[in-house]
């Protein structure tokens, strides 16, 4: 029979698949401080479906899960939050609902109303109701190859003539999936994302064909999500390696299961050692084995294993295991993580955010650029907060870009933030944050708030390519990810890193072929 030991640097399993339970009004809330959902821009491969699906996930599950139509049924819809240090005033509104087909009266009414200049919200509002081919000529191969190249901030003031004061309402907008804002993220990807400009934002019923793309829409994963995201995964994996240490086999069970931590290391076919973090992997000249050392607790451990997986953060490997030959390390190296911060906020209610009908915010210039109440989820025995004088979890996203810089050295500029800032800055920028938007609705920090979480994660997202600054997309060079997830002796290379695609599908699917790789007979 194999045995597994599993080498955790940290406190609880799962890796990005983070966790946070808070206890308020005498029930536990839960929330996802790192992966959020079963999602991905492409169907799951068939390996990651089959797992998903052995583990007793069952994605057509989430219409029943999901109270879609709890918060809108309150009048509460999309928001936004002009702050006064970018806008010149703090004013928090309610924006058209983009998704329920809207009209040009709504965006006008809106506009009208935000601290923007008259030149900005003329061309918001253009780019929101019109439909208009800002590169005419090229084809859609044309087009779409220069759009590649230029980002969508300089698409916005050189190509469909806007005025500099629209870019800080969009700046932020692709944080949530680039860890960058428009200077730095493309315009075609912005075309994606579905950001105005390349065919108004279909609004208006007698809109033409905008720029003419071809999107050619493939078909997506399935989504669904968990109270905990994808933590709910991690623990299911976790169950069926040790099941003395994750009580309950399915989905409605393991989410609101006690996991008992004392058991993951004891002695079984699996162990999952956490709190260890592993320094050196090197292949033994005496045994052929694989040795690792890893850092537990204030000494320095030794394990012998017959072969290794190596599923940690890509840039990282060429300092674990320094005899992989120099183009590897090289190719691992790319692999730069993107920093980002998943706050959570119990509140002890969520009254001020019904009175001003937003559930969910976005404020481009803020500490916080996203805050949105937790999605209300039911599954086995957890239920959502339903009513404002409940508690509730409140979810906030933080992306530490440096604006002008290249994309690459803003991630390694946000990481040294997320490394060096004080828990007491985080704390304070949410309280304030959360007074300014919703003081005149009600809210007092000091009665509302109950607990916060901060997940930073300086090594966040795995690094997609970005055709901006990645030279291969221009002369179509080999991927480093490729170079970089080669086997070296009895030794395998995992983790999303090794896909250059931040999905939790990646990381499945990079898991098996390093599996197999070992196993496989040579």
């Amino acid at each position: 029979m194999a045995r597994i030991l599993i080498l955790d640097n940290h406190d609880d399993f799962g890796g990005h698949a983070r966790r946070n339970e808070f206890k308020a009004g005498g029930r536990t809330l839960i929330g996802y401080g790192g992966t959020f959902a079963i999602d991905s821009p492409a169907p799951y491969s068939a390996v990651a479906s089959a797992l998903v699906a052995e583990l007793g996930v069952h994605v057509s599950r989430w219409e029943g899960m999901f109270e879609r139509g709890l918060y809108a049924g309150l009048g509460m819809g999309p928001g936004v939050f002009f702050d006064r240090e970018t806008f010149g005033a703090d004013r928090f509104l309610r924006a058209p609902e983009a998704r329920a087909g809207g009209n040009a009266e709504s965006w006008a009414s809106f506009l009208a109303q935000t601290p923007l200049s008259e030149a900005a919200r003329r061309d918001i509002g253009r780019l929101a109701t019109e439909s208009t081919d800002h590169l005419p000529g090229p084809d859609d191969g044309a087009k779409k190859a220069r759009l590649a190249r230029m980002s969508y901030a300089d698409f916005l003031v050189k190509s469909a003539g806007c005025h500099p004061g629209v870019l800080p309402f969009f700046q932020a907008r692709p944080h949530s999936l680039y860890g960058l804002g428009i200077d730095a993220v493309s315009a075609l990807d912005a075309w994606g994302l579905g950001l105005p400009g390349f065919a108004g934002m279909n609004l208006a019923p007698t809109a033409g064909p905008g720029m003419g793309l071809d999107a050619r829409p493939g078909s997506r994963s399935p989504f669904l999500h968990f109270p905990d995201g994808n933590a709910t995964l991690a623990r299911l994996l976790v169950g069926r390696l040790i099941s003395r240490a994750v009580p309950g086999r399915g989905v409605d069970q393991v989410v609101t299961a006690r996991v008992d931590y004392a058991r993951l290391d004891e002695p079984g076919p699996a162990r999952l050692r956490l709190g260890s973090t592993v320094v050196r992997v090197r292949h033994s000249d005496d045994t052929g084995e694989v040795e690792v050392s890893y850092a537990r607790g204030r000494g320095l451990e030794r394990v012998l294993a017959k072969r290794c997986v190596l599923a940690c953060w890509s840039t990282m490997i060429p300092y674990i295991c320094p005899e992989l030959p120099g183009a590897q390390r090289e190719a691992l190296a790319y692999a730069i993580k993107v920093p980002i911060v998943y706050t959570n906020v119990a509140l002890r209610r969520w009254t001020s955010f019904q009175s001003l009908g937003v559930s969910r915010a976005h404020c481009p210039g803020s500490f916080h650029t996203s805050v949105e109440l937790d999605l209300p989820v039911r599954i086995g025995s957890y239920r959502p907060s339903r009513r404002p004088d409940e508690p509730i979890v409140v979810h906030m996203m933080r992306t530490p870009c440096r604006p002008g810089l290249p994309g690459r050295e803003q991630h390694r500029e946000g990481r040294r933030e997320l490394l060096t800032m004080a828990f007491e800055a985080f704390e304070r920028n949410v309280r304030e944050q959360l007074t300014r938007m919703l003081g005149p609705a009600g809210f007092d920090p000091a009665r509302d708030m109950l607990a916060l979480t901060v997940n930073r994660w300086p090594h966040g997202y795995a690094y997609q390519y970005n055709s901006l600054w990645d030279p291969f997309w221009i002369d179509g060079g080999p991927l480093p990810c490729v170079a970089a997830r080669r086997p070296f002796g009895r030794i395998a290379i995992a983790n999303a890193d090794a896909a250059a695609y931040a999905y939790t599908d990646a990381a499945i699917d990079q898991a098996h072929r390093a599996v197999g790789e070992l196993i496989r007979p040579k």
